[in-house]
C-alpha cells in the first residue's frame, strides 16, 4: 500500500496485485485458441482489478495430476514469480486441491483457477441480496473440497503431541458449518424462487423476450438503446448479474425484456445452478434474442459457448433470434459479406451508435406473432370464471359486455392453446369461439 502526501490531505493507494497467468495447449486445444483462453483470463483479471505480468502457455497432452504443468516447469514457475515479484498464479483450468496445495507450497504465492477469479469477480458485482445469495452459496460449494489446502501451515509446524488433531478438528468443524451455511442458503434461494414464480405468473399472458450472449456482447447497451433506461452497461466482463426486466411497446405489440448475465466459456458448474432462479427469465421467454460480438476474431466460439450453454439449460430448442452487434467496428468488407452469408437470417446492429434497432424491433414483433394466436370468445354475463382462466394464461385485448353476453378477445401462446381449448370444451356455457 502506497501512501502520497499533498499540501492538504493523505491519499492512499491500494497497489494492484500482481498475477502470473498459467494455461495449456495441446492437440485437441491449439496454441491459437491457448493463447486466446488466456487473453480472457487477463481480462477477468483486470475485471478483479488485477494486473498481469506474465503469461505461460506450456505444451502437455493431460495436466500433471500433482502440479498442473509437471515438477521441471514448476520450478521455473517458482522462480518467475520471485523475479516477477507475482502476488498471485491464476490457473485457465480448475485446479484439483492437491494440484493447488503443491503448486502454491512451491511458489509461495497464492495460487487460484478460473473458477475462482469468476466468483470473485461476480462476489464484489453481486449488488442484491438475491444475487448475493447466489454468490455465496457458489463460493462455498467451490471452497468445501478445497478446505483442506487452508490448513497446510499446520504441516509446517514442528512434530509432537497435538499437532494433526486440531487440524483435522477445524478442518471438520469448518465442513460442517459451511454444510449448514450451504443448506441455509439453498433453503432461502428456494423461498426467493417461489416468490419470483409468483410474481411471473401475474404477467403470464404477456409475451416476453430475453437477451442472451457471451459476457460484454452489449447486452445492456442493447436494453438501454431500447428501453431508454439506464442499466449499468461497462466495457467489463459480467457488468451485469442481476435480471433487469423492462416492459416495451412496438408496432402495437407489448412485451417484457429481459437482460440476464452473460456467459462465458469454462462458467463454473456451481455458478449456473446458483443463478438458477436469475436464469429462469431465460428459461420462461417465447424468444431468445441472442446478441454476438459481431467484431470479435472468435466470435465462432462465443456462439458455441452460448449454445452449449443455453443446452444445458435446456433451453436450446427456443426460437432464437441472432444479432451482430458492433457492426460498425467490422471494417472489412469481406468479413462482413462473410458473416452474412454464414448467417443469412441474422441481424447486424451497433447498439452504441442505435444502427439498425428499427429492423431489430421489427423482427422481435414479428417473432413474437408467430408464437401468439388471436381468438375470441362470446360468453354469458354470469360466468366470471372462465373469464378470469382467460385472463390467467392469454394477454385479454379487448373486453365488452353486451346484452347477450361478454365478447372477449385474446391473445394466446401456442403452448397454451391445448389448455385453452380443453377449458372451453369442458365449459357448456360458452356459446361462440371465434379463430
Amino acid at each position: 500500500m502506497d501512501t502520497t502526501k499533498n499540501d492538504t490531505f493523505y491519499t492512499t493507494a491500494v497497489k494492484a496485485e500482481r498475477a502470473i497467468l498459467v494455461g495449456l495447449y495441446s492437440a485437441e486445444t491449439d496454441r491459437t485458441v491457448a493463447t486466446e483462453h488466456l487473453d480472457e483470463l487477463e481480462q477477468l483479471v483486470m475485471t478483479a482489478g488485477g494486473v498481469t505480468v506474465r503469461k505461460i502457455l506450456q505444451n502437455r497432452k493431460r495436466p500433471d495430476p500433482a502440479t498442473y504443468i509437471g515438477k521441471g516447469k514448476l520450478n521455473d514457475l517458482a522462480s518467475l514469480a520471485g523475479t516477477d515479484e507475482a502476488d498471485l498464479i491464476i490457473f485457465d483450468d480448475d485446479l484439483s486441491p492437491t494440484q493447488s496445495r503443491n503448486i502454491q507450497k512451491a511458489t509461495d504465492a497464492k495460487v487460484i483457477d478460473r473458477s475462482g477469479i469468476i466468483l470473485d469477480i461476480f462476489a464484489g458485482r453481486a449488488k442484491t441480496a438475491a444475487a448475493k445469495m447466489q454468490v455465496e452459496l457458489a463460493q462455498l460449494q467451490y471452497l468445501l473440497p478445497r478446505l483442506t489446502r487452508l490448513w497446510t501451515h499446520l504441516s509446517r509446524q514442528k512434530g509432537g503431541i497435538g499437532t494433526k488433531g486440531p487440524g483435522e478438528t477445524q478442518i471438520e468443524t469448518d465442513r460442517r458449518l459451511i454444510g449448514k451455511r450451504i443448506a441455509t442458503l439453498k433453503e432461502k434461494l428456494d423461498k426467493l424462487d417461489r416468490q419470483r414464480t409468483t410474481q411471473r405468473k401475474g404477467r403470464e399472458q404477456v409475451p416476453r423476450a430475453a437477451l442472451v450472449g457471451y459476457t460484454n456482447a452489449g447486452k445492456s447497451t442493447l436494453m438501454n438503446a431500447l428501453t431508454s433506461t439506464n442499466v449499468l452497461a461497462e466495457d467489463k466482463l459480467f457488468a451485469t448479474l442481476d435480471a433487469t426486466v423492462r416492459r416495451l411497446d412496438m408496432a402495437g405489440q407489448t412485451f417484457l425484456l429481459s437482460d440476464t448475465v452473460g456467459f462465458i466459456r469454462k462458467l463454473p458448474h456451481n455458478l449456473i445452478e446458483s443463478f438458477k432462479s436469475t436464469l429462469d427469465e431465460i428459461r420462461e421467454a417465447d424468444i431468445l434474442i441472442h446478441l454476438v460480438d459481431g467484431s470479435s476474431p472468435v466470435l465462432d466460439d462465443y456462439i458455441e459457448v452460448v449454445n452449449s450453454t443455453l443446452k444445458e439449460l435446456e433451453v436450446d430448442k427456443k426460437p432464437t433470434l441472432m444479432v451482430f452487434n458492433k457492426a460498425d467496428r467490422i471494417t472489412d468488407p469481406e468479413r462482413m459479406m462473410e458473416l452474412r452469408n454464414q448467417y443469412p437470417q441474422a441481424i447486424f446492429i451497433s447498439a452504441e451508435q442505435r444502427v439498425g434497432l428499427q429492423r431489430l424491433e421489427e423482427e422481435i414483433v414479428r417473432h413474437l406473432n408467430q408464437e401468439f394466436i388471436t381468438k375470441s370468445v362470446l360468453l354469458p354475463l354470469q360466468d366470471h370464471k372462465t373469464v378470469a382462466s382467460i385472463h390467467d394464461i392469454a394477454e385479454v385485448l379487448d373486453k365488452r359486455y353486451e346484452d347477450d353476453g361478454i365478447y372477449i378477445t385474446f391473445r394466446v401462446h401456442q403452448n397454451q392453446i391445448k389448455k385453452l381449448n380443453t377449458l372451453l370444451d369442458r365449459n357448456p356455457s360458452t356459446l361462440l369461439t371465434v379463430t
